[in-house]
């Protein structure tokens, strides 16, 4: 960790990555006044992580969304809008320049955006320019992700927070013991409303939360399947007694992935097929989040029933729960695999 000053600057025995930073927009033609702003954000949540024992290199997702939401009610929602786009362009930077890993503000700048643009103009991708995206997509892993997030339209902290129990593959030698939930509902997914960040579940803690209102079990058709297949064939043995359903196959090697991980792989291939720009608002990038709202989008446009595609996203009340749970796999499994688009 850096050492700092009293004022928050960092001393000469620690390297200063709010200093180069900033020198380096001072290059780029950036003002004074503008330079003078990002020091003081920087500064300020330099201060705060190391108040928590932290530094800027190792802050996550999780430690850059908690200043952020400490910000509320003292400054108005414009402002955190700032800080959290300073932030971000910080870590970008320094991603680029290798001096970081990974961009910790790109999974919170995402949260924001859904926050605050509950419907946006999204760009309009075919399903058809989807099932070449995906077929672009060799790795066993980054293709399980896509297709996961495309057919099931869960978030990526849920697809993160998928164990192998969730999963129930009928006659298949690669399916692990399913839960018992999913007893009588074969080639099904189950996605919990139980986890939460920090929290115990399943016996591991987890990094991120699912936000969804209810429990909700989703169809695994023949598509998601076969793909499933071919990354459980492949998959590292996970190092936690959990069995995550998804886990690294880079550094972290057997490790479950984090919203972070899912993000960063997401948007390679995306950034590949030009659907992702540095800098760009949700209107224009393709991130994790955007394969909900194409899910959503043609899933709903397709059967015309809103209430199957609000359980499947696990947004809906209780009764709308009782009425697609009682006869399961009559309506949903049935209405599921006569609608669902194809993109293999």
């Amino acid at each position: 960790m850096s050492e700092l000053d009293p004022d928050g600057t960092a001393s000469a025995t620690g390297q200063d990555h709010v200093e180069y930073f900033l020198e380096d927009i001072t290059y780029q033609g950036k003002s004074p006044r503008t330079r003078e702003a990002y020091g003081r954000v920087l500064r300020e949540f330099r201060r705060y992580l190391d108040s928590r024992g932290l530094d800027l290199e190792s802050a996550n997702h999780r430690d850059c969304m908690a200043y952020i939401h400490q910000l509320r009610g003292d400054v108005g929602e414009s402002t955190v809008a700032t800080y959290a786009s300073y932030l971000h362009r910080f870590y970008e930077y320094m991603t680029r320049v290798d001096a970081f890993p990974e961009n910790p503000m790109a999974v919170v700048l995402e949260e924001l955006d859904e926050e605050i643009h509950t419907d946006p103009a999204r760009r309009d991708i075919s399903v058809a320019e989807m099932r070449s995206f995906v077929a672009a997509i060799p790795h066993p892993l980054d293709r399980a992700i896509v297709v996961t997030l495309l057919k099931t339209g869960i978030r990526a902290g849920e697809l993160c927070n998928l164990d192998a129990r969730d999963l129930f593959l009928a006659d298949s030698p690669l399916e692990s013991a399913h839960r018992p939930r999913l007893d009588g509902r074969s080639d099904s997914l189950y996605v919990d409303s139980t986890p939460a960040g920090s929290a115990v579940y399943n016996g591991e803690r987890r990094t991120a939360s699912n936000k969804r209102k209810r429990e909700t079990t989703i169809p695994v058709d023949d598509e998601l399947r076969t793909v499933l297949e071919r990354w459980l064939a492949v998959r590292p043995d996970p190092v936690s007694p959990a069995e995550p359903l998804f886990v690294s196959t880079s550094t972290q090697w057997g490790q479950r992935l984090t919203p972070d991980v899912v993000h960063h792989i997401v948007t390679g291939h995306t950034r590949d097929a030009g659907w992702y720009r540095e800098g760009g608002g949700p209107e224009e990038n393709v991130t994790p989040h955007y394969f909900r709202h194409f899910f959503t989008t043609h899933l709903r446009d397709r059967t015309g029933d809103r209430g199957i595609v609000k359980y499947l996203r696990g947004d809906v009340a209780q009764d709308i729960i009782d009425t697609y749970t009682h006869d399961w796999g009559d309506r949903v499994r049935d209405v599921y695999e006569q609608y669902i688009y194809t993109i293999l």
